[in-house]
């Protein structure tokens, strides 16, 4: 299916331009910039025309932080994917350096470019798209992601903008597998690990990943969509606005999942809270498992006493099993054990 990467600087109406367009709420909207940081794909139609929106997170070149810098790497990971890119810029606060460093490196990227002027609000503000026209990449369209103005336009130019199918690959059969457990305990090392290559961004801070992100690989054959999820915290914990809605959105990849691995950290062994979201998958029919990530760091576990706890404080059994995503051990393994619960 044909994609289209959504750039920008950071905290324009990427994200809320996405729901709008998708007609969903699938992306995580919050007025802090620097919500979105892994690119996150959304099924979109327009006219009969099925395409992926790629959301992605703010794109600040002169910002030093190294998460910036792997934002940065990820934005450029989804222009590389997509077919034709929208360079979203804040109408309301006019053209930025940043907004004309993005459209530099658009204007040398060999595929169709959009500009989406966003937050035009009402009609009489239509004209303060016309500052965009510098930029060099055509004629902006003006659009509001909050009221709907315009986002017609937009999807007009997108598809028109897009190339054809090569061809229908038609219903397959696909594996949904979510990766979901506490913050910090290696779910994003471990779905890179799967993956084979650095799909979404790694971080020592906790709470890096804010969506829960759709990852469509293919594993010996079979078709696996990895859904990398924000961690989940006991409810007395989640003290900010952006942290409920990415619990929300954990909860909910369970729910749309075949099977759920519920990665707890080896060293902790496995917690209460461990327990709590292996039974909220289990509750939403997801065959579920529990996978102890850190095991080589983990000298001292004693992998049979967590079996036997997990065996007694959980009614239907969940296997528990051992690996390391920064060495890679018996991560195969539990591939293999995963798509043979599904």
């Amino acid at each position: 299916m044909r994609k289209v990467a959504i750039v920008g600087y950071p905290n324009v109406g990427k994200s809320s331009l996405v729901n709008r367009l998708s007609g969903s709420r699938t992306a995580v909207v919050h007025e802090r910039p620097g919500v979105t940081r892994d690119r996150n794909e959304v099924a979109c139609e327009w006219n009969g025309r099925q395409f992926v929106l790629i959301d992605t997170g703010g794109v600040d070149f002169t910002d030093e932080d190294p998460l910036a810098g792997s934002i940065r790497e990820q934005a450029q990971a989804a222009l590389n994917d997509a077919d034709v890119a929208v360079l979203v810029v804040d109408a309301r606060a006019g053209l930025r350096p940043g907004d004309e460093e993005l459209a530099d490196l658009l204007r040398r990227w060999p595929k169709p470019t959009v500009v989406a002027a966003n937050k035009i609000d009402s009609v009489r503000d239509v004209p303060l798209s016309h500052e965009f026209h510098s930029l060099g990449l055509g004629e902006p369209v003006a659009v509001s992601a909050a009221q709907g103005l315009g986002t017609g336009d937009l999807l007009d130019e997108m598809v028109a903008a897009l190339p054809e199918e090569d061809e229908d690959p038609g219903d397959e059969d696909v594996v949904r597998l979510a990766v979901i457990g506490r913050p910090n305990v290696g779910k994003s090392s471990l779905v890179n690990r799967i993956a084979g290559q650095e799909r979404v961004i790694v971080s020592e801070v906790a709470g890096t990943t804010r969506d829960a992100i759709d990852l469509p690989i293919e594993i010996d054959g079979q078709k696996v969509v990895i859904v990398d999820t924000a961690g989940m915290r006991r409810q007395s914990k989640v003290s900010e606005s952006v942290e409920y809605y990415t619990a929300l959105r954990s909860q909910r990849a369970a729910e749309r999942a075949d099977v759920a691995l519920v990665v707890c950290d080896a060293q902790d062994g496995v917690t209460s809270q461990d327990l709590r979201i292996a039974e909220l998958a289990m509750k939403a029919n997801c065959a579920t498992a529990l996978v102890m990530n850190k095991w080589d760091v983990a000298e001292e576990a004693d992998i049979d006493h967590e079996r036997a706890r997990v065996a007694q404080k959980l009614r239907l059994r969940p296997k528990v099993l051992t690996v390391s995503a920064k060495t890679g051990r018996n991560v195969q393994r539990v591939i293999t054990e995963a798509l043979g619960l599904g």
